[in-house]
């Protein structure tokens, strides 16, 4: 038996009234739910119970809709041309995320992760990729090494030509010291006469006058193989002789009296 038709006017009655709305209600949220994934629309509905409660649902955010709807109002050709944009830019986004997924489960295959799915067509081509990889980071490697190596080289070089350098300045600092030393040593012939020598010869005068007048020979001797270029120690020997032989021949003749 057939449903018969309801006529449409407002209920009476407060507690069918409720339940239709209730009823109705869900149905209508229902229906547009299905009207947005079915069809890709865009679908607002905003519902005010006569007690004064809020229903809504909207397929993509009730404040996008409803700014949406305001454009539409005021600038529709505009408000077309957003929707398109942001669409083409809806679908761009969704192609992106497809790949960034495509990468990282390619990326945990790498890894030698998340193999379950692969054939052996598939592993053999992953195994091939891990082998080239491998290949260009020995390559790569090798080529940080030899670059290394050469910059070893080249600071090798250059401290090797550092220390001939200093090497080469420490020699010319001992020549220069040699040669300043050499220059400011004293000459042999002022090594004989001290600097106490007067007041030596004042005391030996104040002693006695035959040691004084000795002592007076004696530098004038000394000045005489001074002047005459001979060393005073040989004057010295050869002087005392003819002293010895004086005094011997004064006893002699002590004697003979």
């Amino acid at each position: 038996m057939g449903r018969g038709k309801i006529e449409i006017k407002r209920i009476e009655n407060a507690n069918s009234r409720q339940v239709t709305f209730s009823k109705r209600r869900a149905g209508l949220l229902k229906k547009a739910q299905e009207l947005a994934i079915l069809c890709d629309a865009e679908v607002a509905v905003i519902i005010f119970s006569n007690t004064g409660k809020l229903f809504e649902f909207s397929s993509s955010g009730m404040k996008k809709t409803l700014s949406r709807y305001n454009k539409c109002l005021n600038f529709p050709e505009i408000a077309v041309a957003e929707y398109k944009s942001e669409k083409q830019d809806t679908k761009e986004v969704d192609v992106l995320k497809d790949e960034i997924a495509k990468l990282q489960v390619k990326q945990l295959q790498l890894m030698g992760k998340d193999l379950n799915g692969l054939s052996l067509k598939d592993l053999q081509l992953l195994e091939q990729e891990l082998h080239e990889g491998l290949l260009l980071v020995k390559e790569k490697k090798e080529q940080l090494l030899v670059e290394q190596l050469e910059q070893s080289r080249v600071q090798e070089q250059r401290a090797m030509l550092e220390n001939e350098t200093l090497r080469r300045q420490v020699e010319e600092l001992r020549g220069f010291f040699l040669s300043t030393d050499h220059c400011s040593s004293v000459p042999p012939y002022l090594e004989y006469y001290p600097s106490g020598g007067k007041n030596s010869l004042m005391n030996h005068s104040s002693a006695s006058p035959e040691v004084a007048s000795d002592i007076v020979m004696e530098k004038g001797d000394s000045d005489t193989t001074l002047h005459l270029g001979l060393p005073s120690n040989n004057y010295r020997k050869r002087k005392t002789p003819q002293g010895e032989t004086n005094s011997n021949d004064s006893r002699s003749q002590l004697g003979q009296l």
